[in-house]
């Protein structure tokens, strides 16, 4: 039997395991929540659309790891948004000790599992869950860049006026404030967007990409994106149980790719059932691997920040 599981039953938690369970790619989505009743809800919920929707797949709501056994992926959502008043490191320390805790009982009930990470910071979160996992580095993955893409094209589409489907947008490096969106790789239609848009035009909508996230936490006021991070989600999961080897962008790890070593970073690869398959070094700018360098240096920093937590017994 394939299963998947989906830890979190948030928004983007739900709508990952509700976009998972429609496509039938597996037997069974599990979704788990430390909230009882939030996940058996909208479990039961969702598996009283099967006949409208059309799917086989059932949704399983629980509180307890137990029925997580056996997962072939594993997709972590749990954790704390940033609220206000608290820095960064406030966060880091939140969601490590919830990603910690989930890992643990993670490798307990599925040791043969492939994890992707979503929880913020995502860099660290990844990194973490790959030390505490003690899976191959190929096996623990994180979800950005196809998320940070997407944003990049839509919002390409709409300055351009072009078919959507006929935009290819690329982002690489970090999720947040080092990510690197690479303009000399962007096509509109069978035009390179540096022939489409001036420099003054791309830095915009580069920026803009880079605070993505943030303008949509603006406009909502409260909670944040999941509709289009849980299309990313699913992407990922569908090509790790179709064992596709799509080639998609991703938080994967280094291992001497563009001269860069031993950390996570964001960069094209593609997926199959095993994980990560090959990562694709790009035919980038000097001025944009320089960019990406920088981009895996600022994660190292960050990671550091690991070291300081005090994790007790």
């Amino acid at each position: 039997m394939r299963k998947v599981t989906v830890v979190g039953a948030g928004k983007y938690g739900s709508t990952t395991a509700q976009r998972i369970a429609e496509a039938d790619l597996v037997d069974e989505v599990v979704m788990t929540d430390i909230v009882e009743g939030l996940p058996q809800g909208l479990a039961l919920d969702m598996n009283q659309a099967r006949p409208v929707v059309g799917h086989r797949t059932m949704v399983i709501g629980t509180n307890d790891y137990t029925d997580t056994a056996g997962s072939d992926v594993v997709v972590i959502t749990a954790g704390l948004p940033r609220k206000p008043g608290m820095s960064r490191m406030d966060l880091l320390e939140t969601n490590a000790r919830i990603v910690k805790r989930v890992v643990e009982e993670i490798v307990d009930k599925s040791p043969e599992c492939l994890i992707i990470v979503v929880t913020n910071p995502l860099d660290q979160m990844t990194t973490l869950a790959a030390e505490v996992s003690g899976f191959s580095r190929s096996r623990v993955i994180g979800q950005a860049g196809i998320l940070d893409s997407s944003r990049f094209a839509h919002f390409i589409a709409e300055v351009t006026n072009e078919d959507i489907q006929s935009i290819r947008a690329v982002t690489l490096g970090s999720h947040g404030e080092t990510m690197v969106p690479v303009p000399s790789l962007c096509r509109v239609g069978d035009r390179s967007l540096t022939d489409v848009l001036t420099p003054a035009a791309i830095d915009d909508l580069v920026e803009r990409t880079r605070n993505g996230g943030a303008e949509i936490v603006g406009l909502l006021k409260q909670g944040s994106a999941y509709f289009a991070p849980s299309a990313a989600a699913y992407k990922m999961v569908h090509a790790v149980i179709k064992n596709t080897g799509e080639e998609m962008p991703v938080c994967a790890w280094m291992t001497g790719q563009y001269d860069i070593h031993d950390v996570y970073l964001g960069v094209e690869a593609k997926i199959g059932a095993g994980g990560i398959q090959q990562i694709d070094e790009l035919p980038v700018t000097e001025t944009e691997l320089a960019a990406l360098h920088a981009a895996a240096e600022a994660v190292r920093e960050k990671v550091t920040d690991l070291e300081k937590i005090e994790w007790g017994s």
